[in-house]
């Protein structure tokens, strides 16, 4: 087991241990849970789930929802039950591979369906040093593979949704096209006025309506840094700190 440290999540809602070195996580998986919209009595599936951060928000922030993770890399996954048990989350994690799932999980449907894939293609760039960062940053599992393997875990009418790069916006949007519908997509803004750099994609099992591309959700305030600390903006602060949602905007007829 790595040396790990134990961080703070949700304004100290959620306490999670995390590897010393190597990949840990930061404020995506915790934007992408607060976009998922589920209710209490659904259940949610997190792929990819690493130690739990973005399963453990979505527990902590519908209360009543059954939330569940799958996490390939043994170490993570342990971390993962860790801290689902001291943070008394409804959230079972499943050791397996996306295309190897346990038998347990392939039996099961899900409400809501939510990953943080692997951001850069290892044809396009340089590998981590360090193995466990390389597995969550580094893509082994080809993207295509993802959403096919989120979309045969969803129930008809339940949501998939991804958080990616947004260079690999037209790679996510082909894939998506082909398993799901009603797909809409947010991009993340640094700062009002700047190209996004991630964007959060979210596609409907059996859904119909057109693709819908959301005006940007702004992450920090001002043109610029110009002090020491965050300066996110108030709304992405209650995401962050107060557990609030995220919700995508209401469709334009």
């Amino acid at each position: 087991m790595p040396e790990t440290r134990r961080d703070a999540f949700l304004g100290g809602r959620l306490h999670v241990h995390q590897p010393v070195s190597g990949y840990r996580a930061g404020v995506d998986p915790v934007l992408l849970a607060a976009t998922i919209p589920a209710r209490a009595g659904e259940q949610v599936l997190d792929l990819g789930c690493g130690v739990g951060v973005a399963g453990l928000c979505v527990a902590q922030r519908v209360p009543g929802a059954a939330v569940a993770g799958l996490e390939r890399h043994p170490a993570y996954a342990a971390l993962a039950r860790r801290n689902a048990r001291e943070n008394a989350a409804d959230f079972t994690v499943f050791e397996g591979d996306l295309d190897r799932m346990p038998a347990e999980l392939r039996a099961r449907r899900f409400d809501h369906v939510l990953a943080n894939p692997p951001y850069f293609r290892r044809d396009a760039g340089t590998a981590a040093a360090d193995p466990a960062r390389e597995v969550a940053l580094g893509e082994q599992t080809p993207l295509a593979h993802w959403v096919e393997a989120a979309s045969r875990r969803t129930r008809p009418g339940g949501t998939v949704t991804f958080i990616q790069r947004a260079a690999r916006l037209p790679e996510l949007l082909s894939v998506m096209a082909e398993q799901l519908g009603s797909i809409e997509a947010l991009p993340l803004l640094p700062r009002g006025g700047r190209a996004p750099r991630l964007v959060i994609v979210r596609g409907r099992k059996g859904g119909r309506a057109e693709f819908c591309l959301h005006a940007g959700w702004i992450l920090h305030a001002g043109e610029r840094h110009e002090k020491d600390g965050e300066n996110y903006t108030k709304a992405t602060a209650s995401v962050l700190r107060d557990a609030a949602p995220l919700p995508f905007p209401a469709r334009v007829r």
